[in-house]
């Protein structure tokens, strides 16, 4: 940053609590923080760089521009800081890893009939659905939700297997007959809030309030429905009794926090006991080396308790280190709660008794985690020496095209650090050039294509005479401090010795070639090619190096093929809808964006059509009129006259 610009924007900077947010000169976000007093903190970056860690020294020497958030209190900065960095990733915050190992369970309570499924994409779509994990035990989460969903009479199937009618699982009592609406959105969001309290740890007042409601029914003489309640009563305490095991003290629910690291890993696991019991395990892993375990454990209570409901978080808290601001974050957790929450870290008797146990837990999950790095690292070191690196590959980069004939032309960028999907860095790419399309298939242009596209910022840097050396260990260093790493230690091109040479010839042009390693895995030998070479390098398919190759050709190829389907089918509802006379691009996007599909459109009757905007009567009727033809024509005038007069 300009030194006079600087000064400037600190001078701007309140003396008063708030969070914040350091950008690069690329918009990108750097780090979020927080403070009572802004100015000071802020500013203390910059007095003097002798007392900064080498990775926020790095940090600092990137930041082009500060914003900042003025908030009424310490807390609620701690509340907004949360929200922030879960928001936009940056890549100097401590973040808990999102590496897919443990799964979620999502409730989409955003739909008028809410799904309910195992995930492990994290991804909110809509602001109400609601995802509880992440769980350690995978089987015991599947069993668990395939017990529920026989206890509870739920939706069953993604969609509906009939359009007319209800399928067997109405027939047999295992689901209410939500596609044909025989429930009513509010009845069956209560019902699927009771299912909720099971993946809360609530399980207790669920049979406290299952009982209540099967007396009323018993009192009422609704035998038939008490009888019902009954049976969901005692699947219930079937599954309960599997799933937990005591653990002392029966009269307080609390939530233990503890973890295990190396120099570059930490585990983390959080225990939800409630009456005593073990109800829920969860697990988190976070990296060791830019953080204390005070701090790795801070995140973890602000990520975990910043995004469940209240009445989930528990009266009492045992963590294993003291944290940075902890009593902070027991008062945040307390106005969160609605009352106090005792945020303890306990050294003595039964608690810490109760943290070591969950210590040890946290290490098993290391030594697993371990086990997994150490396969990771052997089978960069095999790739190395198969390719002749001077040392192991830190940031593979792997592309692939996906199209039809030509037709919906894209690529994709998919980023493997250290042997693990870095998804943070993946990018799609629609082909521009204008000969490829539809019945004109180039997969030798299009890939030239994305690599000058990829390099173009590379090349141009190289060509004001930047030194692209200085500029690639830059980049490396910013990688293994967490920061900025946009450099790949190697290109991986999905295709055989065609798709290489047009790759090398782009590089050529940019002045790159001799600057960037390259290879290519073809498919049907699982053969590795290098530029200027008529023969594959000798190597073995099952090989650690090519196995790690071979992932990120496939997952470069899903990733290409999954863009491709999604571009295919929103060019199709908008060239299906185009046939239909008087209706434009902006009439189109404003009829899928209302109903959504194209079969909502198609089952939709003329009233309901006209509701959507920009859309009158006489349009409702030729929309109407496409997808069914054979509609008798009267009863479509009477529909219409009836949307008319109305």
């Amino acid at each position: 940053m300009h030194p006079e610009r600087l000064e400037e924007r600190l001078k701007e900077l309140p003396a008063e609590p708030g969070c914040y947010l350091m950008r690069d000169g690329e918009d990108r976000m750097l780090y979020i923080g927080k403070s009572k007093l802004l100015r000071s903190r802020v500013r203390s970056y910059f007095r003097d760089s002798h007392d900064l860690s080498p990775r926020i020294a790095l940090m600092v020497r990137q930041v082009v521009e500060i914003e900042f958030i003025v908030t009424d209190s310490e807390a609620e900065a701690l509340a907004l800081e949360s929200n922030l960095i879960k928001a936009h990733q940056p890549h100097f915050n401590v973040l808990l890893k999102d590496d897919k190992k443990y799964p979620y369970l999502c409730i989409t309570w955003s739909e008028p009939y809410p799904r309910i499924f195992i995930t492990r994409q994290r991804r909110f779509r809509k602001p109400l659905d609601r995802f509880y994990g992440p769980y350690v035990d995978v089987g015991l989460l599947r069993r668990t939700l395939s017990l529920v969903k026989r206890v509870f009479p739920m939706r069953q199937r993604p969609q509906p297997l009939y359009r007319e009618r209800t399928c067997l699982n109405f027939d047999i009592g295992r689901c209410p007959g939500v596609c044909q609406e025989k429930i009513s959105p509010d009845d069956y969001q209560r019902l699927l809030r009771k299912v909720a309290m099971i993946f809360q740890g609530r399980n207790d007042e669920l049979l406290e309030l299952l009982t209540a409601q099967m007396v009323r029914y018993a009192e009422r003489l609704d035998f038939e429905q008490a009888a019902l309640v009954r049976d969901q009563l005692q699947g219930l305490e079937n599954l309960t009794a599997d799933q937990k095991m005591s653990l002392g003290d029966s009269s307080v629910s609390r939530d233990v926090i503890a973890l295990a690291s190396d120099e570059r890993v930490a585990a983390v696991q959080l225990f939800q006991m409630r009456a005593g019991k073990l109800v829920g395990r969860l697990g988190y892993t976070a990296d060791a080396s830019i953080a204390t375990p005070g701090e790795i454990l801070q995140r973890v209570v602000q990520e975990h308790y910043g995004q469940v409901e209240p009445v989930e978080i528990p009266p009492e808290v045992l963590v294993q280190h003291a944290l940075p601001q902890q009593q902070l974050v027991a008062e945040w957790l307390g106005e969160r709660r609605g009352r106090k929450v005792s945020l303890q870290h306990p050294k003595r008797q039964q608690k810490a008794d109760l943290v070591e146990l969950v210590e040890r837990n946290a290490g098993f999950e290391l030594s697993r985690a371990q086990r997994s790095a150490e396969q990771h690292q052997l089978a960069t070191e095999d790739l190395a020496q198969l390719l002749e690196l001077p040392v192991p590959p830190r940031r593979i980069e792997g592309y692939d095209i996906s199209h039809i004939q030509g037709s919906d032309a894209v690529a994709s960028q998919v980023v493997f650090i250290d042997a693990l999907p870095a998804r943070q860095h993946y990018r799609k790419y629609k082909i521009q050039s204008s000969s490829i399309g539809a019945g004109h298939s180039d997969d030798f242009m299009a890939m030239a294509e994305i690599m000058r596209r990829r390099f173009r910022r590379w090349a141009q840097a190289k060509a004001e005479g930047a030194n692209l050396a200085e500029l690639r260990r830059s980049s490396q260093s910013a990688l293994h401090t967490g920061g900025l790493g946009d450099w790949p230690d190697l290109v991986m091109i999905d295709g055989g010795k065609g798709q290489l040479s047009a790759v090398m010839e782009a590089l050529r042009e940019l002045d790159l070639h001799g600057e960037l390693v390259v290879c290519s895995l073809a498919k049907q030998r699982e053969e590795v090619f290098l530029p200027g070479a008529s023969q594959p390098l000798e190597s073995e398919p099952d090989q650690l190096g090519v196995m790690l190759l071979r992932r990120l050709r496939d997952e470069a190829h899903r990733f290409a093929v999954s863009f491709h389907r999604q571009q295919r089918g929103e060019r199709m509802k908008r060239s299906r809808l185009s046939e239909i006379p008087g209706l434009g691009p902006r009439r189109v996007k404003d009829l899928l964006g209302h109903f959504r599909s194209i079969e909502a459109i198609q089952l939709a009757s003329v009233e309901q059509i006209v509701a959507a905007p920009g859309v009158g009567p006489a349009l409702a009727r030729q929309i109407r009129s496409y997808f069914h033809p054979d509609d008798d024509e009267g009863s479509q005038v009477d529909e219409l006259d009836q949307v008319q007069a109305s």
